[in-house]
């Protein structure tokens, strides 16, 4: 969370993992672009959508705003869900309910 507290307690380490991070998956593209195919599978696949719709958007706000009023997000709270006790365990139930929600809905109401 002090990450995204900018004017306050500013924490700038996920700036220093992203920092890590993107050279590695670029060197990961670059050493990809050169292969014709995937190592286990028959082609490389695009995703289907490119453009930016409101799904996306609106997904974004409240990924966003998930993250910054509980400070996991769903990668990381996994990873620290037997470490950071409560809070974790909470965060967790609401994702899993949240993407059962949404998988029920998107069926029924084809959202």
């Amino acid at each position: 969370l002090a990450f995204l507290d900018v004017t306050g307690n500013w924490d700038p380490s996920l700036a220093f993992v992203m920092g890590a991070a993107i050279p590695v998956a670029a060197l990961g593209f670059a050493l990809a672009k050169r292969r014709r195919a995937p190592l286990y599978d028959a082609s490389f696949s695009s995703p289907a959508k490119t453009a930016v719709d409101s799904r996306l958007v609106i997904g974004s706000l409240i990924f966003g705003t998930g993250w910054g009023l509980a400070g996991f997000c769903p990668g990381p709270v996994l990873a620290s869900f037997l470490l950071a006790g409560a809070p974790a365990a909470v965060f967790l139930v609401a994702m899993l309910v949240g993407m059962a929600a949404f998988s029920v809905a998107d069926k029924h109401l084809r959202l």
